[in-house]
């Protein structure tokens, strides 16, 4: 097993850790080297994990202390992935804020009528989508493909389009959990989207980035109880 693939072992090892042992957030994890013996891996792969995991939001690292539950993962993520495939799904998140962010600038700059046309309406597909009892996921995916098609450039969309299995699993559990959720749960989601149309329609390019980096920051946490 290469490297990359042990330490997304372990990242879904910790994850298992948690659930089975029923940590709660401030609940102390085993030390490096007790992990590392668990888990039969160097406490180099352990660490590594442990960055990431709180990278997710998941774990937080206390000088001298060692590493803590911030957050537990959702048990209906489980539904829509694998826990092995939960570091390399969670970590779409990574690079969504940095191509979904200048693509929404770049929306709001350089978006013709037409496209300002098919952003509107996968914006009123998604409302309604999320409103009934439907999965709604498509719809997600088609207003965030829209604002891809915006940029005016090929390559924001293609580079969108190689994430497409890790995206919609996201989307599908995003959408999901918040159904388990209070009403304002989906409105959130609606707000949000409806933040990032508004300034791409007003040409506002800061606005349009700050908004689609809040929204997908909210739906990484989504993720979470």
């Amino acid at each position: 097993m290469n490297g990359r693939r042990l330490v997304d072992r372990v990242y879904a090892d910790v994850v298992r850790i948690i659930e089975q042992n029923d940590l709660k957030t401030g609940d102390r994890l085993p030390a490096e080297a007790r992990l590392a013996d668990m888990l039969a891996v160097s406490r180099t792969v352990v660490r590594e994990a442990l960055v990431r995991l709180g990278s997710d939001g998941i774990v937080e690292a206390r000088r001298g202390a060692g590493s803590f539950v911030k957050r537990r993962p959702s048990g209906r993520l489980s539904d829509h992935m694998p826990m092995s495939e939960l570091s390399a799904t969670l970590g779409t998140y990574e690079v969504r804020f940095v191509l979904e962010a200048e693509a929404a600038r770049l929306a709001a700059t350089r978006r013709s009528e037409a496209d300002m046309d098919a952003i509107s309406a996968a914006m009123d597909a998604l409302r309604n989508a999320l409103l009934s009892n439907s999965p709604a996921h498509e719809e997600d995916m088609a207003l965030h493909q829209a604002i891809m098609r915006g940029t005016g450039n090929q390559a924001f969309v293609a580079a969108f389009e190689r994430m497409h299995e890790e995206v919609d699993r996201v989307m599908q559990a995003g959408v999901d959990i918040s159904r388990s959720r209070s009403a304002q749960a989906i409105q959130a989601m609606i707000d949000e989207h409806e933040t990032v149309v508004e300034a791409i329609r007003h040409h506002d390019a800061d606005g349009a980035a700050l908004a689609m980096r809040w929204h997908l920051s909210q739906g990484r946490k989504r993720l979470m109880p």
